[in-house]
């Protein structure tokens, strides 16, 4: 494995290299909103022995920059990712992407079609609205990171993750840190803050029609966050996807069910050789 770092769109871009000597096929990992690239620490190990993989950490999130100058908005991430690819000259991807990472390489596959081909969406996010204007407008107020910073605390890291797995035995201590080491620096709330003002909303129905990519469909039945519905209707909307449901699965797909999603991710990639 290689660690990188990188400079794009004035921000720095942390990501993880995983070549295949023998594969002509590269896997792009885009996780979801308050993750990194650990979210895939389970499935990177399955996907690494079939293909070459980049795993990103979104800014602000990981080991990627929390500039404040930086646009944090679908459209830019995504801009952000394909200069990343055109910079390590890949071709043809296998874009994977979880919840926000899920919306992003739609984003990805609406500019540039040309650059994937092929999609996976593992509980995607989709049809959420722009931030409504009032909290917009409360992010300007001078210590507003500071009430991000406090809401996130009194939620707290455990009880975030119940909500998102379904079988509460997998949360342990190593996964309790995973996801609470990125916040434990101040300068994420502040990069928080310009995110909620310049994100837009998602893709709308009209765009998702465009989406001609085959995009591959994975949701938990049990999923909390972005439930299955939300899938069911993204399914309808992508005209070329297929739709699998996992059994007593809930929104972190990726951790709780890695072999599967390999299964279906390789019998996708196959069905397009």
């Amino acid at each position: 494995m290689d660690s990188n770092l990188i400079t794009l769109n004035g921000n720095e871009i942390y990501y993880e290299s995983y070549l295949h000597a023998h594969s002509k096929k590269t896997v792009v990992l885009l996780h979801g909103f308050l993750s990194s690239t650990f979210s895939f620490r389970h499935l990177i190990p399955l996907l690494k022995t079939e293909f070459s993989v980049i795993s990103v950490d979104l800014p602000p999130f990981g080991k990627s920059g929390k500039s404040t100058s930086y646009i944090y908005s679908y459209e830019n991430h995504s801009m952000t990712i394909i200069k990343l690819c055109e910079s390590l000259q890949l071709k043809d991807i296998i874009i994977i992407g979880h919840s926000m990472g899920g919306q992003i390489a739609l984003n990805i596959a609406y500019l540039r079609p040309d650059l994937i081909a092929q999609c996976v969406l593992l509980c995607s996010s989709a049809y959420l609205q722009k931030s409504k204007r009032s909290l917009i407008m409360s992010s300007y107020l001078p210590f507003f990171h500071l009430f991000i910073k406090r809401y996130l605390e009194k939620s707290g890291v455990e009880k975030n993750l119940r909500n998102v797995v379904y079988d509460h035995s997998k949360i342990d201590k190593e996964m309790e840190k995973g996801y609470l080491e990125p916040f434990l620096e101040d300068r994420i709330f502040h990069a928080l803050t310009r995110m909620i003002r310049d994100r837009e909303g998602d893709l709308p129905n009209e765009k998702l029609h465009e989406i001609h990519t085959p995009c591959l469909l994975i949701w938990g039945e049990h999923d909390k966050v972005v439930p299955l519905h939300i899938g069911k209707q993204l399914h309808k909307d992508l005209k070329n996807s297929k739709l699998i449901v996992l059994k007593e699965t809930g929104h972190l797909v990726p951790e709780e069910k890695p072999e599967e999603v390999l299964f279906h991710i390789k019998n996708f990639v196959n069905e397009y050789k």
